[in-house]
């Protein structure tokens, strides 16, 4: 009987330097995408912050509606994240099996 172990270590061999390369470069562009919006949020925050008070929907100012938005990116960039490394095993899986 196969332990967890086992499967893990299975799992790790199956990586290589390519894929693990690959998807390091997909995380450095999506942290980078989401570092822009972060600067751009606290630039805003700190040279425009009259443009930050502005209620534009429902009396919810940009600053609170912005900062919602980044966390939804983050989980957004982590699913795609995510979807990127699949692919790149799924990838990796059938060379191997080839």
């Amino acid at each position: 009987m196969a332990k967890i172990e086992d499967h893990a270590v299975a799992h790790v061999e199956t990586e290589t330097g390519a894929t693990i390369a690959k998807n390091t470069r997909n995380a450095l562009y999506l942290f980078f995408i989401y570092v822009a919006f972060y600067a751009g949020y606290m630039l805003l925050n700190a040279l425009e912050p009259e443009v930050m008070a502005a209620r534009p929907f429902g009396g919810l100012n940009l600053a609170l509606i912005f900062g919602m938005f980044l966390i939804v990116l983050a989980l957004v960039l982590a699913l795609f994240y995510m979807w990127l490394c699949k692919g790149t095993e799924q990838t990796a899986n059938r060379k191997a099996n080839s």
